[in-house]
């Protein structure tokens, strides 16, 4: 291979890619890296990605096989690719696969490619002491009810272990879609459809013998209804964990308008009600509420309420640690984790791969948009001055306070209503964390506010008026982050955000991103304070919305 200057992408041997992003093939190396590169940061002119094991174990489980990785390097490498990295990466795809657990009666039964494997993770001092009594050179007795421990630990070590041991059917439930081929107005679009298939494909691609993983589609692409067309797809009773109430009651309203399920089959199970149905729905905070610290979770006993043949986990990255340690003896269940991105900041990508499973299924954002299913979108960062009075209180500040300042800065007032008067008429979000700021923008502009403080059903009565139009602007806290179906949104306004969220930035996008009745674009906005810690942490945010292929138009408004 020879210098070719027209390509974009260059291979280093560190395993770290830069992606030059003015080459007319720039957009698609990007749309092909992201299937099993790790996006790290994005200035205007190179992008960085880098390889990492779990990327490519991810994309192993997906069906990408070491020849595509490979040849997606070559193809558009400037330069010739260094000859460890495909070495590397068939190396530890390789791993993928080479451990498998599978179901021996009512035991599980742990198997090595070879003998060698199997005596390093014998030996391995996390993996060792969850492995029961040796069967012979490549096989080990495992309880069932460490099966998702045993995952994680395996994972952990460098040996992500291929899953077959199958799953317990839970109790039958009769589920039908009310879609056109049951007289309805609409259908599941393609990539819906394509969606379910490849949760519910065995690990060899048939259909049918699958159950656990997690579909990746950008807000606005009908997750729900992904969910829902598998609930129909298995037939069984379903519990489904959610972000908050009222993600949980659109969830519902959605079962009830398109599938064949009356209102007496679907219950709620939230602080308001304690409804044991077959399709049940509850929330996280529910699941992890306990009286004090050292007291025990109170209500994790409903994984036990009923012989579930499916749990959904609604936004899974943001899956709280003790739901985790729940799932790992859940593993006999069919898992299905529905998210936007797949990002956490605590690191922990790894735990929602070995316990709800791989990524099944994702489709770039870009692309749903190019097709209408989602609205296109204008993101831009409007960056304010701090006031010379705070500037030297600022300047002496610990980490902390300088965020705090620079996140609530008092000019943002201004920036908030200079971007309202560019948008008249558009319904318009106006999402941050600090409370204090959100009351005074409440105040300031005359609007109206929901945080977390906010009774439900108080909360119910204002989302409903903002969608018929009555409230043309709403500030939220980060109760909007999630599962907040607006649909008629058309303008969001960040004014503050959780540091360096990646996945929170892709949420607050995704609020603006369902289509709009007239075909318009939607607008994104991050006010930020210039030359300071908000500008830096900014820059973090906008990664993952990098990769799909969103950029930020950067503009400054000076001070009067």
């Amino acid at each position: 291979m020879t210098y070719r200057p027209e390509y974009p992408l260059v291979v280093q041997s560190d395993r770290t890619l830069l992606l030059e992003t003015m080459s007319p093939h720039f957009a698609a190396a990007r749309d092909g890296l992201a299937r099993f590169a790790e996006l790290v940061k994005s200035p205007e002119y190179v992008h960085t990605y880098r390889l990492s094991a779990l990327s490519l174990w991810n994309a192993a489980s997906s069906g990408m096989t070491v020849a595509q990785v490979n040849a997606a390097l070559t193809d558009w490498a400037k330069y010739p690719v260094p000859p460890n990295v495909p070495a590397w990466v068939q190396e530890t795809m390789g791993r993928y696969g080479r451990l498998e657990l599978h179901r021996v009666g009512d035991l599980l039964e742990l198997v090595a490619d070879e003998a060698v494997r199997m005596v390093e993770v014998r030996s391995h001092r996390e993996v060792g002491p969850l492995l029961g009594p040796k069967i012979d050179a490549l096989r080990s007795r495992v309880d069932p009810a460490q099966r998702g421990e045993l995952k994680q630990a395996l994972l952990k070590a460098g040996h992500p272990v291929r899953d077959l041991a199958g799953f317990v059917d839970g109790d039958a439930l009769p589920i039908a879609l009310l879609d056109e081929a049951a007289g309805g107005s609409w259908k599941l679009r393609a990539y819906q459809e394509q969606a379910v298939d490849a949760f519910l494909a065995g690990p060899d691609g048939s259909p049918g013998d699958g159950g656990s993983g997690v579909i990746v589609l950008p807000c606005g692409a009908g997750k729900t209804i992904v969910g829902i067309a598998a609930m129909a797809r298995l037939g069984m009773k379903t519990l489904i964990l959610c972000t908050n109430t009222t993600a949980l009651r659109q969830w519902r309203d959605e079962i009830l308008a398109r599938s064949t399920l009356e209102p007496e089959e679907v219950g709620e199970y939230s602080g308001e009600s304690k409804e044991i149905r077959p399709v049940t729905l509850s929330t996280y905070q529910m699941l992890t509420w306990r009286r004090s610290k050292d007291s025990a979770f109170e209500h994790f006993d409903l994984f036990d309420k009923a012989q579930w043949g499916l749990v959904i986990y609604d936004e899974v990255h943001l899956l709280p640690a003790p739901v985790f340690r729940t799932v790992a003896w859940l593993q006999a269940r069919r898992r299905l984790g529905l998210t936007a991105t797949l990002v956490r900041e605590d690191g922990h990508e790894g735990d929602v791969f070995s316990l709800i499973g791989p990524k099944r299924f994702d489709v770039p954002w870009r692309e749903l948009e190019g097709q209408g299913w989602i609205a296109s979108a204008n993101c831009g960062e409007l960056r304010v001055a701090l006031p010379e009075p705070m500037r030297l209180d600022y300047a002496v500040a610990d980490d902390r306070e300088r965020f705090r300042m620079a996140a609530t800065n008092p000019a943002k007032r201004e920036a908030v209503r200079h971007l309202i008067a560019r948008h008249p008429g558009g319904q318009v979000l106006v999402i941050g964390m600090y409370l204090d700021q959100l009351h005074d923008l409440a105040e300031d502009m005359q609007a109206t506010l929901v945080t977390g403080e906010t009774r439900q059903r108080d909360r119910d009565t204002i989302f409903a008026d903002f969608r018929a139009g009555l409230i043309p602007v709403l500030i939220i806290s980060r109760v909007g982050n999630f599962s907040v179906d607006l649909p008629d949104a058309r303008v969001a306004i960040q004014v503050s955000g959780t540091w360096g969220s990646r996945q929170e930035e892709a949420q607050r996008l995704g609020r603006v991103l369902r289509p709009k009745s007239d075909g318009s674009a939607a607008w994104f906005y991050s006010v930020v304070t210039r030359d300071t810690v908000d500008q830096d942490f900014a820059a973090k945010r906008q990664l993952f919305l990098a990769e799909q292929g969103y950029t930020y138009r950067i503009e400054s408004l000076e001070s009067p």
